[in-house]
């Protein structure tokens, strides 16, 4: 009888390890893999990564019965980190046709970009967010703004109260702040919000300036907006409806000690800021239309919105026009001087450029703003964090994506160098995966090439 028991307990050990060792067939393996911890920059080397239904099932040094896996990555000599989190994205509203939109999408992907703010939204942009939930559309993870209350769409404190319960109800994230917008109304807005527990986030108006702004509590102000007009000292009495593309007028009055008040401010009221800075040393910048659309990326887009584009910046900066690039330089100093004690001692910055806005090819603009970054005096590694765990905080989903942890979203970005040693190895692409889905280099080069054939013919 004692035998039997004991032949009986190993049977039961036998089959209990066999039901262990099973592995889905639909399980990835990303083997031998350089994991880069983003929260603190630590390298995890040679690191065996388990992925299924779109999750990081398990993270080992090793792993037993390696080739019973049907899918496996080469991770050997690679990095893995997070994916990016675009967090000024734009997203195209009909008449867009579906297929530009879905291209548009991709574009961001081809890049790393596996979650988006669309800071413009529309009734279509809700359900292509359930689409991208429900894997019906490969797509990043799609956060959307309410369409934009600005001032002409909020004209009056009623009217903002109704279209501020109208936008939750109709299940946006959070709503896009616009310039125009009176200071009576956007006190009634911020009430409302606050009421209806939805967050905003977007531009400052003249009207409300910078310091009520901030303490409005924002969820974030984008492209620094504000700011500049902030560092003109009272004594300079200027009209504030006089400041220009976002506070170039002022520049000469910019008293940059000021700095540090504005930004303990905005930590107080743990305000996030998105930069947005690739449009100013692009767009609003002393560079030729030219040279920028001799970029490569300008092939993925429309020959009719290059021309749009060539046009807005011959207007803005072009021959003719008032632009200084002296008073421009000064421009951007102070601006990559906001960025850097914004990041350094603010409530912190998060990723994003703007796509498509004018030369900012979506996803590829993203490494346009990184430069940017690197400019203003950030470390790859805090730039890497403004596109991960950043935006996670912000969004509250730190369990969910922004690290590479068991049990997190498969969001994952290969590549073939160290982006902590140099940023720039993030435009060196072994693939992406987004909720668990695999999207190889080869994969992404063949749908590039028919994105850069389908513009070419519009």
């Amino acid at each position: 009888m004692k035998k039997l028991f004991i032949a009986g307990a190993i049977l039961t050990f036998i089959s209990c390890n066999q039901a262990q060792e099973k592995v889905s067939d639909t399980a990835i393996l990303i083997s031998n893999v350089t994991i880069i911890d983003v929260s603190t920059g630590e390298l995890l080397p040679d690191r065996q990564m388990v992925i299924d239904s779109g999750k990081i099932k398990k993270i080992a040094v090793s792993i037993e019965n390696e080739e019973v896996y049907k899918t496996i990555i080469d991770g050997q000599g690679k990095y893995a980190l997070p994916g990016l989190a675009e967090m000024h994205a734009h997203i195209p509203s009909p008449p867009t046709s579906k297929e530009r939109t879905e291209e548009t999408l991709f574009l961001y992907l081809s890049n790393g970009i596996t979650t988006i703010r669309g800071m413009l939204g529309h009734p279509s942009h809700l359900e292509l967010r359930i689409a991208a939930e429900q894997g019906e559309l490969l797509s990043p993870r799609i956060f959307t703004s309410s369409p934009s209350l600005n001032g002409n769409s909020v004209t009056s404190a009623e009217e903002a109260r109704e279209k501020v319960i109208a936008y939750k109800i109709d299940g946006y994230d959070f709503l896009k702040i616009h310039p125009g917008i009176k200071r009576d109304v956007f006190d009634e807005l911020v009430k409302t919000a606050n009421e209806s527990g939805i967050s905003f986030s977007g531009h400052v108006p003249v009207d409300v300036g910078i310091e009520h702004a901030l303490a409005s509590k924002y969820a974030s102000i984008d492209h620094v907006d504000g700011f500049l007009e902030g560092l003109v000292p009272k004594s300079e009495n200027v009209n504030p409806n006089e400041n220009g593309f976002f506070g170039y007028n002022f520049t000469k009055l910019a008293d940059t000690t000021m700095i540090d008040e504005l930004v303990e401010l905005s930590k107080n009221n743990k305000v996030w800021i998105v930069p947005t800075q690739s449009l100013f040393e692009r767009w609003f910048a002393p560079v030729d239309a030219e040279i920028l659309l001799q970029q490569p990326e300008m092939k993925y887009m429309p020959a009719s919105t290059l021309s749009e584009w060539r046009k807005r910046k011959e207007a803005s900066t072009g021959p003719g026009t008032n632009f200084d690039k002296t008073q421009w330089e000064t421009f951007i100093d102070i601006r990559r001087k906001l960025i850097y004690t914004l990041n350094k001692t603010g409530h912190g910055l998060l990723l994003g450029s703007d796509a498509p806005q004018l030369f900012n090819v979506p996803g590829f603009s993203i490494h346009h703003e990184m430069e940017g970054m690197l400019k203003s005096g950030l470390s790859p590694l805090e730039i890497l964090q403004t596109g991960t765990v950043n935006p996670a905080l912000f969004f509250d989903k730190e369990s969910v994506f922004g690290q590479l942890k068991e049990g997190m979203a498969a969001d994952i970005l290969l590549v073939n160098s160290n982006p902590i040693e140099d940023i720039r190895a993030l435009k060196d692409l072994a693939g992406v995966m987004v909720k668990g889905k695999w999207i190889s280099k080869a994969d992404i080069d063949q749908k590039l090439q028919q994105i850069a054939k389908n513009a070419s013919a519009n």
